[in-house]
């Protein structure tokens, strides 16, 4: 069973109007989205995306004329909204990550701790396995993505070992990549201690190059700021550093005045664009209480930050 975190927090955070449209960038098994449709009216409206074919399928379950849902990556957010008639929305949610149901399916081969098949694909009807890009790519490839997206210090010892375990026979599962790894990172005592898996890093590294995560977030954060209605809402919730740094790095520059590039040479309109201020900063970084974190411990890590669209003077 999947646990949406900070689920009242983040619709509390959008601020829903009765007949407004939003956006649920991350459906998964539809825990937000179900409590934005319970407050919304009759004439509001809810678009959501995912990847995940499993997500598609949960979705089918929901019986609403003001719900639908688009099997892609929430990077394509500005054009899919275009196709449906859509230009502007009143709140966006990006719920970011891998999904407690995705994890505990060794099918998927997420997990360190399952034995499965070496997946990670969010959307498994498309693009290479792990296993097809653990067995092909090149080791200073390898060690750059896990030091880069695992924040790694072993980055280099790890992708040496991998590399050494696939010339003797191909890295197909989990447990085989996993005992690779904990090899090499020798953290002992860390379900006693709570440390995480020697695993962690490599696992969520792999996953993250896979899908391309932090690129599309890259790409995403500006399509949402140009669809927001004035006082529309922007509401992400991170799991990682990585992923929290780029949110609130572009909430910040969005909500400056100063984003104009240094020494370089720029046209009066150039100045006028970069100079405006688009997104006003709502309240502090959010976490899960001490309760939410006892019901479901991977709520741990989250990091909901919330901007919100200002209205601007042409």
């Amino acid at each position: 069973m999947h646990l949406p975190v900070l689920l009242n927090e983040a619709i509390d955070a959008l601020v829903i109007k009765t007949d407004g449209v939003y956006v649920d960038g991350t459906f998964g098994y539809g825990g937000h989205s179900r409590l934005i449709l319970s407050r919304l009216g009759k004439k509001g409206r809810l678009i959501t995306f995912d990847k995940d074919l499993a997500a598609i399928k949960a979705a089918a379950m929901i019986d609403d004329k003001r719900f639908s849902i688009r099997h892609c990556s929430y990077v394509k957010i500005q054009n899919e909204l275009l196709a449906l008639r859509v230009e502007r929305v009143d709140g966006v949610l990006l719920d970011l990550g891998v999904s407690s149901s995705q994890l505990d399916e060794s099918t998927r081969g997420f997990s360190f701790r399952l034995e499965g098949p070496l997946d990670m694909r969010m959307d498994t009807s498309c693009g290479q396995t792990a296993a097809e890009w653990l067995n092909s790519v090149t080791e200073s490839q390898l060690e750059e993505v896990i030091r880069n997206y695992g924040e790694e210090r072993n980055a280099k010892q790890i992708a040496r070992a991998i590399v050494m375990a696939r010339a003797r026979h191909p890295i197909s599962s989990t447990i085989q990549l996993a005992e690779i790894v904990a090899a090499v990172v020798r953290t002992r005592g860390y379900q006693r201690e709570g440390k995480h898996h020697p695993a962690t890093r490599t696992f969520q590294a792999i996953r993250i190059h896979l899908n391309q995560e932090l690129e599309e977030l890259l790409l995403t954060l500006p399509q949402c700021v140009d669809l927001l209605n004035p006082g529309g809402r922007l509401v992400v919730i991170s799991f990682h550093s990585l992923e929290d740094r780029i949110v609130k790095r572009f909430m910040r520059t969005e909500a400056s005045s100063d984003r104009l590039p240094h020494k370089l040479p720029l046209r009066d309109r150039e100045v006028k664009e970069l100079s405006k201020q688009r997104l006003r900063l709502v309240g502090k970084a959010t976490r899960p209480g001490a309760q939410e974190i006892a019901v479901n411990p991977r709520a741990r890590s989250a990091v909901m930050r919330v901007a919100e669209r200002i209205i601007i003077n042409e």
